[in-house]
């Protein structure tokens, strides 16, 4: 499927326009004391700026007030480089905001006194509408809101948050009940529940995230700022003291001057690591902006980070690497049994089945014998509906009782009527259950006709993804409700590590407790309301968009495209995200170590003659050799806003060479 949502080029020129504004507003020492390292650079831009006048006022400065200016311009352009790093990530996600913005709209609602569809309606606003309110939503109609189907069956298109231009089907019941507002019924009607106040929706908490007005910094990116914070109080009583050891070794030797105040300040902001700490900000909103271009909305930035060290991956079964319903894929008659009547009777048995195994066999029976729907009216058939007490469906008809449904309740239907299930049938069913598939019997009286094979469907190529993740060091496990049997069939199609069968919510979460314990960081995809307490207990929880609104609710992340394999690209983009800090960190600090070596002999070359032997690069004097280092510490913040805002491209060489 083709996105419709577009990606911002790295330098859009609106965008740089807006992150230049933004960045010199935040020059306000309000909003840069959040950044020590800045804020520092900040306040040495200023002294240096009045250092400047006083030399110009008075002539008698304590050196040229042109070089005076040149390094207080280039500590302001320093500052401000670093907040447009930041505005450029901030950025882009509020032109992603201004899209999501368009998508949400006060539309008119139609809400129901009663949970039906010919109860008295009221015609409202959206914006009205509170948490708990009914409304009719048909064919054509805006969903005013975020809630769960409660009753009905529509096609949605959701292309307006999910970038999918293929519709959706919402259904009330099972795991696809949840819908988003602003997006589009496209067929039939349905009844919505709403699950969110004006302000609270889907949509309200998705532009949030995208701007940056909720990101919270990351556990790492708290203990960074802490040390550079640290490096910077460090250099900063290092950067003191060598004013008073300067002027008291000229007072010793009689001769040199001391080092200038200018001279310090430029010292002190090329030591601090500016470079890092101009990016930090930008490197983690950036993160999520990445994790918004893959279609998955992070509510934290901690789950973000987290992803990049999962070792453990939680699936459920259904709806996750499976379709998430069994289909009917063969008809097994018994002995004595013509196929074709085996599939006649299993389809007037199915009719009263809504299902979606019922309707498979319907299907099934048109494509393979052509059986299409028939006047029972005339033969006074009386259907048998399926239920989960009985766990069967039927019909009786011109004096016949067929019923179909697992293989237990048959055989106790079969007994009633004086019948018995033949031994070949019960192999037939052993077979099928150890190879992973479910097995419906269908029967007429006394009389068991066949077995119809349902088979859950694996999503395709999802095999491939899970032998990714393995070589990651990710080890997948299935979790699903079926028995043993069915599981390892379906955990050894699927090509996962190992699965939980006959899980329980109680189990699930026992399970993920259990790996936390050994020192694992557990991540689980989930779209069902049982999913919901396992989902918040991980530590990386991708809900999925199509599932329930508990699950959502529950989970860190929501996958917009509700494919559990997207937690590959997740756990990338953490990885890269981890690795960018990292590079960045490592060069900031070897950064600054060089130009140590660099403009300490310089600064102090006038107190010390004989540090010019250490004037390595030649420069014609210390004042070059300032200013140089002071241009160099601004423009590189600039040179390396894009790696920060893209990261690093180790991530991709490395999955490449896993897969070799």
């Amino acid at each position: 499927m083709k996105k419709q949502r577009s990606t911002l080029s790295m330098f859009d020129k609106a965008l740089v326009v807006r992150a230049f504004k933004d960045a010199a507003r935040k020059l306000d020492p309000r909003t840069l004391y959040k950044n020590p390292v800045m804020f520092v650079v900040e306040i040495g831009s200023a002294f240096t700026t009045l250092l400047f006048l006083h030399a110009l006022a008075t002539a008698a400065g304590e050196a040229s007030p042109w070089f005076i200016l040149a390094v207080s311009l280039w500590l302001w352009f320093t500052v401000l480089f670093g907040n447009f790093a930041e505005a450029m990530a901030e950025g882009r996600g509020k032109a992603q905001a201004d899209t999501l913005r368009r998508a949400r709209a006060d539309v008119p609602a139609r809400r129901l006194a009663e949970p039906r569809r010919d109860a008295p309606v009221e015609e409202v606003l959206s914006a009205l509408l509170r948490r708990g309110d009914l409304v009719l939503v048909a064919a054509g109609d805006l969903i005013p809101g975020d809630g769960e189907v409660i009753d009905g069956i529509a096609s949605v298109d959701e292309s307006a948050i999910t970038g999918e231009s293929a519709p959706v089907i919402r259904e009330s019941g099972g795991d696809r009940t949840a819908v988003t507002g602003g997006t589009r019924v496209l067929s039939d009607w349905i009844i919505v529940r709403i699950t969110a106040d004006p302000g609270e929706t889907f949509l309200d908490r998705m532009i949030a995230m995208v701007e940056g007005a909720k990101r919270q910094k990351t556990p790492n990116e708290i203990a960074l700022s802490i040390l550079l914070a640290a490096l910077t109080i460090v250099f900063l009583l290092a950067t003191v003291t060598l004013l008073a050891y300067s002027t008291y070794a000229v007072g010793a030797a009689g001769s040199g001057t001391p080092v200038t105040m200018t001279v310090l300040v430029a010292l002190l902001v090329c030591l601090i690591p500016t470079t890092i700490g101009g990016l930090l900000s930008a490197i983690g909103i950036a993160g999520m902006d990445r994790m918004v271009q893959a279609n998955v909305l992070a509510t934290s930035g901690r789950a973000v980070e987290a992803a990049g060290d999962v070792d453990v991956l939680l699936l459920d079964k259904t709806g996750t690497i499976t379709l998430g319903n069994r289909e009917a894929v063969a008809l097994i008659p018994a002995k004595g049994v013509k196929e074709r009547a085996l599939a006649d009777a299993a389809q007037l048995a199915s009719l009263a089945d809504e299902t979606p195994e019922g309707r498979s066999i319907v299907v099934l029976a048109k494509k393979k014998f052509g059986l299409r729907g028939r006047d029972l009216r005339s033969l006074s058939a009386s259907f048998v509906p399926f239920s989960a007490h009985t766990r069967m469906s039927g019909v009786d008809v011109d004096g016949k009782q067929i019923r179909k449904g697992a293989a237990d309740a048959i055989d106790r239907f079969v007994g009633e009527h004086g019948g018995v299930v033949p031994s070949e049938v019960q192999e037939i069913v052993a077979e099928l259950c150890r190879g992973g598939a479910t097995p419906l019997l269908v029967a007429q009286g006394k009389q068991v006709l066949g077995v119809v094979h349902l088979k859950d469907i694996v999503k395709g190529g999802i095999k491939d993804r899970f032998a990714q993740m393995r070589r990651l060091g990710i080890r997948t496990v299935m979790i699903t409700g079926d028995n043993p049997l069915t599981a390892s069939a379906i955990a050894a199609e699927a090509g996962v590590d190992d699965f939980l069968a006959e899980a329980t919510p109680e189990r699930k979460l026992a399970l993920i407790r259990q790996y936390q314990q050994e020192g694992h960081l557990v991540a689980m995809t989930g779209d069902g309301t049982n999913d919901a307490p396992a989902l918040a207990q991980a530590d990386v929880a991708v809900a999925m968009n199509s599932g329930t609104q508990a699950a959502k609710e529950a989970g860190n992340m929501v996958d917009l495209d509700s494919n559990p394999t997207k937690l590959l690209d997740i756990v990338a983009i953490g990885k890269q995200m981890l690795m960018t800090r990292g590079a960045l960190t490592t060069f900031s600090i070897s950064n600054d170590v060089s130009k140590y070596f660099a403009i300490i002999p310089a600064a102090f070359a006038t107190t010390y003659p004989e540090l010019g032997s250490l004037n390595v690069m030649g420069l014609h004097s210390p004042q070059t050799a300032v200013l140089s280092a002071v241009i160099f510490n601004a423009l590189i913040i600039v040179g390396l806003i894009p790696l920060a805002l893209r990261g690093i491209k180790a991530i991709d060489l490395l999955l490449r060479w896993m897969a070799v």
